[in-house]
């Protein structure tokens, strides 16, 4: 559409066009957004750029969720540096892919909340009608790496507790272990969770309906998160803060350069020397996938370990005691192969 009418002015270093039909109709835009410029009003259209407008949308959207750190520090970290700077309408979805695809390789988790991210932000853009379409909408997870869960060997839960021993902000891996927390449950823990009388921790989980459940605390965690206060939280990082995704990846990534030290690996200026004795594939999760595991080992009945677990489907905890079981199975194949072979080295035939 043409206008017959046209000024322009800078306010701040800025330029800004008005256009109109009238003379009148003209003058009274230019003053009403000099008016909202000097008030402060933000201007919510095309132009801003894609930082301005998630900021805007993180804040005001998802205020109110326990993951919002979560969400700026993925934003910042992986989604900024590519696209932030860019007038958003001028953003296609070709670029959004192009962010996606840089990350290839790396986990499902990861991959699928950058997707969820990046969508939330555009579509909200549609929902305010800066924008007519999500470019992100259509984009597809790159290839990703689907880690198989198993769990720790003897020697790594050995040299786990070793560690924790020494460092007890490693903490939270051993509610891992001993409570079956998914990592970001035990990071939401908090003292009011502790039930002092029956020795249960509550984990206000989320991830499905049965996540929010009760578990049994052992005697030796118990003593050492039994005073803390109502409102903190239970695991702490280095500077007892509160463990978000960035502390919690710090302190991942402490955890196997000490556990790899505790096994023997040498150091040169404060770097590991390879080999490295700790596996490649030893992820925390696995410290959930061990503890059930150890209610299969220990008996406790498929059901309540479901429960426990927090698993949607007990079809998910019969897997893992179906591997359980497999793994016993070949075990007591390999102590009859051994008995065997010693019977028949010991015994004597007659020629």
């Amino acid at each position: 559409m043409k206008y017959k009418h046209a000024t322009s002015f800078t306010f701040e270093g800025k330029r800004y066009y008005i256009k109109a039909n009238t003379v009148e109709e003209l003058y009274t835009k230019k003053a009403n957004k000099l008016r909202d410029l000097q008030e402060n009003v933000v201007q919510y259209d095309k132009r801003m750029t894609l930082d301005e407008w998630a900021t805007i949308a993180i804040n005001t959207y998802k205020s109110h969720v326990s993951y919002q750190k979560d969400i700026n520090y993925t934003y910042n970290k992986h989604i900024s540096p590519e696209i932030g700077s860019r007038p958003i309408g001028s953003i296609k979805a070709v670029e959004c892919q192009a962010v996606m695809n840089k990350h290839a390789g790396k986990s499902f988790s990861f991959c699928d909340h950058l997707r969820q991210y990046m969508k939330f932000i555009f579509e909200r853009a549609v929902d305010n009608q800066i924008i007519p379409f999500n470019p992100a909408k259509n984009i597809t997870l790159p290839k990703y790496e689907k880690g198989e869960r198993r769990s720790i060997t003897d020697h790594e839960r050995k040299h786990l507790l070793a560690v924790y021993e020494k460092d007890r902000h490693f903490l939270i891996f051993i509610i891992m272990l001993k409570c079956g927390c998914r990592s970001k449950e035990a990071r939401e823990l908090i003292g009011r969770d502790i039930d002092h009388e029956n020795r249960l921790l509550h984990i206000r989980g989320t991830k499905t309906k049965n996540s929010d459940r009760y578990v049994p605390i052992p005697d030796d965690l118990y003593e050492a998160i039994k005073d803390t206060k109502p409102f903190n939280p239970i695991c702490t990082g280095r500077s007892d803060q509160k463990i978000d995704k960035g502390v919690y990846r710090h302190l991942v990534k402490s955890l196997r350069r000490t556990m790899n030290i505790s096994m023997g690996c040498k150091t040169y200026r404060n770097k590991l020397i390879p080999p490295f004795p700790l596996a490649d594939d030893f992820v925390p999760y696995d410290l959930r996938h061990t503890y059930c595991t150890d209610l299969c080992k220990a008996g406790v009945d498929v059901r309540v370990a479901q429960k426990l677990m927090g698993h949607a489907s007990i079809q998910i905890t019969a897997n893992i005691y179906t591997h359980v079981d497999t793994d016993e199975i070949k075990k007591a194949g390999r102590m009859m192969q051994i008995y065997t072979e010693s019977q028949q080295v010991s015994t004597s035939f007659p020629h």
